[in-house]
């Protein structure tokens, strides 16, 4: 299964509660009432301007730091000969910069945790 928007502001609703500024009377009884929930148009807010503060950092050429998640981070790539697979012609590939991703330890041991151990393949001598 694949996360793209719709699940991200889906869960950012779900998930993410604003904590009102004045208390009403029925709120001291029931503190769940303490909490207002987002819409679904301030929680795609949320959603694109976090996504939009990443792509304009990585587009200055900084690294992004989740912790807990990864780090993304922009390398550059020189101009190189390379080889057309279809035709077999050589073409010179121009510099680039490209964004890269590297887990977080904490992610990859959720990712591998125990309860995972069916899906390894063993290791054949």
């Amino acid at each position: 299964m694949t996360l793209n928007k719709a699940d991200l502001i889906k869960s950012v609703i779900e998930n993410v509660h604003l904590k009102k500024r004045q208390k009403e009377k029925q709120q001291y009884l029931f503190p769940e009432f303490n909490y207002s929930i987002l819409s679904r148009r301030q929680a795609s807010q949320v959603v694109d301007s976090i996504i939009e503060i990443i792509k304009t950092t990585l587009e200055k050429g900084e690294h992004v730091l989740i912790s807990g998640f990864g780090k993304f981070h922009v390398k550059f790539k020189w101009a190189r000969k390379g080889r057309n697979p279809k035709t077999g012609k050589e073409i010179l590939l121009d510099s680039r910069r490209v964004v890269s991703f590297r887990c977080s330890s904490k992610l990859k041991d959720k990712i591998n945790k125990e309860g995972a151990k069916g899906s390894r393949v063993q290791g054949v001598k």
